[in-house]
């Protein structure tokens, strides 16, 4: 992948590459981490694949990365914000190490902490998340320069021989939807969406 400096690629919205995303799946598995990544991923297409995380910021790769291990004949997208991903940097390391192919990581930059208030995140001047990833380990990292681009880069992380991680430069705008905040029942969801527990 030739990575594109993040100053360079163009300003996009989440909910549109959400969508953009969703429209390709068939089984895959998709970990929304919280806030506005998966109130988009609520409104893109609710489905059993797709896990909702609530509370629980900076696990979205983390969690990904134990459905990709326990799974690794199922394709596993996971959706972050660049403010989770910074309480969570360690996470790429592992993830390097343990280098599951059918891992696929979207970091969504805005450079805010949107939910609780839009301060600045260091994302915003100073930290490169595409940069930090490639030091890390995870070579196949790179800057989506515009929505053709991120689809490219989706439909090549599927033939990747190890972990993509694939950043992209959003807008401000609020998530589209509200997830039904239900943490059983979206367990329950997802567990049968896996195919390791029967429905209710």
């Amino acid at each position: 992948m030739t990575n594109t400096p993040a100053r360079n690629t163009k300003v996009m919205n989440r909910f549109d590459l959400t969508q953009r995303l969703v429209a390709g799946l068939k089984d895959e598995a998709v970990i929304g981490g919280i806030g506005n990544t998966n109130f988009d991923l609520w409104a893109a297409g609710h489905r059993p694949e797709n896990f909702y995380m609530l509370g629980s910021m900076g696990l979205a790769f983390p969690i990904a990365l134990g459905v990709a291990l326990a799974q690794p004949k199922r394709r596993v997208f996971a959706l972050e914000g660049d403010g989770s991903l910074l309480m969570q940097l360690g996470c790429l390391s592992t993830i390097a190490t343990l280098a599951p192919k059918n891992l696929t990581m979207v970091v969504m930059d805005n450079g805010i902490y949107q939910i609780t208030g839009s301060q600045p995140t260091p994302a915003a001047g100073h930290t490169d998340l595409v940069a930090v990833a490639i030091a890390s380990g995870l070579a196949n990292s790179s800057w989506a320069a515009d929505e053709d681009d991120f689809e490219r880069l989706i439909a090549q992380s599927k033939q990747a021989a190890g972990p993509t991680l694939i950043g992209v430069r959003i807008d401000d705008k609020p998530g589209t939807g509200t997830t039904r905040r239900d943490p059983v029942q979206i367990r329950e969801r997802f567990m049968h969406g896996m195919g390791v527990r029967q429905p209710l």
